[in-house]
Order: structure tokens, then C-alpha cells, then sequence
């Protein structure tokens, strides 16, 4: 599996973001990559920075143009794709993840759990909160997904690696000095649940923050796969040998310790 962290920076025209983007998943395509990643929200500039209603009218459903197109890519150069994205449903709004296969076919959708509401990052006025972790198999391979201030509560990534999840997909939104606490906390969840990690940041200043990316790869060990990509747009590319997933928790037997006897007296 050759994985490629697609870090690009998003501006307020719609079409352009899509193209740039497209224009950087065939560079990964070129260099060999068979399963791809775009950062959080990327089609869209990051208006969560701000309170504003007229940014409703960036969603898409999940049959919109913005999913034809990435569907169209799959299936034209036979890769899967974590796509990111601002999704209308319903009459309802998700911070989303769409999961395409190498056949252009959506396996599903990941809506975000955990919506902060602080400044710069106003995600509750616009986003209904997510109510599942599901793990999606696309292409032989189980991935599950955490967006951004999802990866902040353990409980997520541990429940997806309870259902077999191999890779655990990081798409984040992420400004100023915090590099090295999202390292720290992806590397405990590489550890604790025996996955590979994949987090693929926003590039750019927009407003008053600066995306930074710093793109990572980690294996099942919390160890980087790759240096870091830095904080220009970028392709970050890396190998990773899904046996090294069970030969791991064969190694670190985690799962079969765990103790729900013990949790059920501990819980209120």
C-alpha cells in the first residue's frame, strides 16, 4: 500500500481548490501512490473562522459535483481516496469524509464526532455532530477516520481499532505552534491500537491563523515512516506493509488484556 498525504492550500474559489487538488493526486498517482488523502475541508476556504450564514452555501450533497469528479479520478487512475468535505444532508450539515474505492464507488461516509466551538474554529454553528465510528474496507484494506479535533478523545481511535481498523486517517485543520502535541497524540494512538497513522494538514494563512501542514506518516509503533512534509503544498508519499498491523498486535497483545468486567464497576 503506497499512501499519499495530498497537502494543499484552499482559497475561497471552490473550482480551483478541486483543480489544485486534482492536479496533486495525479502527481501522487505518477509517483506510484494507490491510496490518497486530502486535508480537512479542503474544498472550501476555512470558514469556520467566523460566524457567518452565507458559507452554508459551500455544502454539497454527497451525489454533488465535487464527489463526481473525485469519484471520476478513482476510477480513471484506480486508487481510493479519503475525500474531506462540507456535506448537506437531509437539510442537515456534517463536517465530512468520503471514502472512494479504486472503482469510483463511495463505500461510505464518516461524519465528525467531536465539533469544537472556540475561536477561529466556530464548527458548532455550522455542523451537526456525527453519531458512529464506522470502519470502512475499501480496496482489502480497513480504515477508519478521525477529523481533526476528533483525535483529542481516545475513545474514538480505540473503537476503530476494536473493529479491525488498519489505518487510521488524520485529515486536520490545524494553525499555530502544534505540531508536536498532534505527533505526541497520534503516535499514542498508533500505540495504543496497533495501526498506521495518517495525518494530512491545511497549508496557508487564512484570516488570522497559519495552516501549517507538517504532514505525517506513522506505523504501528508510533514511529515517523517519513520526515515530516513541510509547510508549502506538497505530496508526502510512504510505503506501508499491513502485515506489520497484525505482527504487531500478535507483539502487544492489548486488546485481548482489556478488562470491561473491570471498566463496568469504574463507570458512573
Amino acid at each position: 500500500m503506497k499512501v499519499a498525504a495530498i497537502q494543499l492550500e484552499s482559497t475561497k474559489d471552490k473550482q480551483q481548490n478541486l483543480q489544485r487538488a486534482l492536479y496533486l493526486a495525479s502527481i501522487a498517482v505518477e509517483r506510484g501512490a494507490n491510496f490518497l488523502c486530502f486535508p480537512e475541508l479542503f474544498p472550501t476556504h476555512w470558514f469556520p473562522a467566523e460566524v457567518d450564514k452565507e458559507a452554508f452555501k459551500l455544502a454539497e450533497p454527497l451525489d454533488g459535483p465535487l464527489m463526481n469528479e473525485m469519484k471520476s479520478f478513482a476510477q480513471r487512475y484506480g486508487v481510493s481516496l479519503v475525500v474531506p468535505f462540507f456535506e448537506e444532508a437531509s437539510g442537515k450539515f456534517f463536517n465530512s469524509a468520503a471514502v472512494i474505492s479504486s472503482r469510483g464507488e463511495v463505500v461510505g461516509v464518516y461524519r465528525k464526532v467531536h465539533l469544537p466551538e472556540i475561536p477561529l474554529w466556530e464548527e458548532r454553528a455550522y455542523f451537526e455532530p456525527g453519531d458512529s465510528f464506522p470502519v470502512f474496507e475499501v480496496d482489502g484494506v480497513k480504515v477508519g477516520i478521525q477529523l481533526s479535533w476528533d483525535n483529542l478523545f481516545p475513545e474514538g481511535p480505540r473503537i476503530l481499532g476494536l473493529k479491525g481498523a488498519q489505518v487510521l486517517f488524520a485529515p486536520t485543520a490545524c494553525a499555530f505552534r502544534t505540531q508536536q502535541r498532534w505527533l505526541k497524540l497520534l503516535s499514542g494512538h498508533a500505540i495504543c491500537n496497533g495501526f498506521f497513522v495518517v495525518r494530512v494538514n491545511r497549508v496557508g494563512k487564512e484570516r488570522h491563523q497559519y495552516f501549517y501542514g507538517m504532514s505525517f506518516f506513522l506505523n504501528p509503533d508510533g514511529e515517523l515512516l517519513t520526515e515530516p512534509a513541510g509547510v508549502e503544498e506538497g505530496v508526502l508519499l510512504a510505503e506501508m506493509d499491513l502485515t506489520e498491523v497484525k505482527r504487531t498486535r500478535r507483539k502487544w497483545y492489548l486488546f485481548s488484556d482489556r478488562r470491561p468486567d473491570l471498566y463496568r464497576e469504574l463507570l458512573p
